[in-house]
């Protein structure tokens, strides 16, 4: 199809694939200012310990905008089905899956991406949280035309934002979700007009930002505070950081800091019980626990943790 063949105003037809809460402020402002046509996200899955199927956030949307909804298992065996809706422009934003070359090639106007970094620093699917635990000060949104690679595609546009000490993986990914619908609304126009730039990455610069997984969750109090501190925030709220006690999972979910250090103790051993939480000995010093869940709890406050508790008998307990 030609671009010279489309009228924006009357015809343009763009399809939307994604998947997670973070797509859905981008999906709405692209939805209010061009009308999307058709969605595509990841099939509905069980959640829970109950294993309830729950619908993905995107699908909710567009259910609630009356947008057609395509739930493929697999993007390449669906690539006809949308090619059928004539995209003129195709933008995903944390699908969760690589487009084959033949949908890649189909619309006028191209496939890009709304990503969660500066790329080509954190390609993958979890940038947001690798910012984090990988304590990079800086993060924010590319847009890019996309290749058949993972993310590795030409950029159109970014937009920086700063990543702050008390910034957590939940308050970046609403940051940059915020950030990447203004972002691509401010780009679409010179996408649309052919007057967008193209900037090949600098493959001497990747970095990832792969997926997470358990080993990435569980806490090693071996290593530095600030190691630890921003592996607390930078698994919360999903998956949480774990460690053990009494034989139980304690997720932590918040810590501070203190300039204490204990030569003599052993790394992961309770050092005080503080107003606010639980001192804890690492590598150089102390990290200070102040909301928690023990196995099978709900999540609290540590001092709501600690009522009851002989507080006493903590101090010297290992976690592990």
């Amino acid at each position: 199809m030609n671009i010279e063949d489309i009228n924006i105003e009357k015809e343009l037809k763009i399809i939307f694939m994604g998947t997670p809460e973070f797509s859905v402020p981008v999906l709405d402002a692209l939805h209010k200012k061009y009308k999307v046509r058709a969605v595509v996200t990841q099939v509905d899955k069980p959640v829970g310990r109950k294993g309830i199927i729950k619908k993905t956030p995107v699908k909710e949307y567009a259910e609630d905008n009356t947008i057609l909804v395509l739930q493929p298992e697999k993007i390449k065996d669906s690539v006809e089905e949308i090619i059928a809706l004539e995209p003129d422009l195709i933008v995903t934003c944390a699908y969760g899956q690589i487009l084959p070359k033949e949908l890649l090639d189909y619309p006028a106007y191209g496939c890009i991406n709304v990503h969660a970094s500066l790329l080509p620093k954190l390609r993958g699917g979890a940038p947001i949280h690798r910012a984090i635990l990988n304590d990079y000060k800086e993060t924010g949104i590319t847009i890019m035309y996309m290749a058949e690679g993972m993310d590795d595609g030409d950029i159109i546009s970014q937009s920086k934002i700063e990543i702050t000490d008390l910034d957590t993986a939940s308050t970046l990914h609403d940051k940059l979700s915020e950030l990447g619908s203004k972002l691509l609304i401010e780009t679409l126009p010179s996408i649309l007009d052919g007057t967008s730039t193209r900037t090949p990455q600098d493959e001497k610069e990747v970095t990832f930002g792969l997926n997470i997984k358990r080993d990435d969750e569980k806490i090693s109090f071996s290593k530095t505070k600030r190691q630890i501190y921003n592996q607390i925030r930078g698994l919360n709220s999903w998956p949480g950081a774990y460690c053990m006690m009494d034989g139980k999972i304690l997720k932590i979910w918040n810590s501070r800091i203190t300039d204490n250090y204990y030569p003599e103790k052993f790394d992961g051993e309770i050092t005080n019980i503080y107003l606010d939480g639980i001192g804890v000995k690492v590598s150089n010093g102390e990290i200070v626990i102040t909301e928690l869940q023990l196995e099978g709890k709900k999540k609290m406050l540590a001092p709501d943790f600690l009522n009851g508790l002989d507080k006493k008998s903590l101090i010297g307990k290992i976690l592990n």
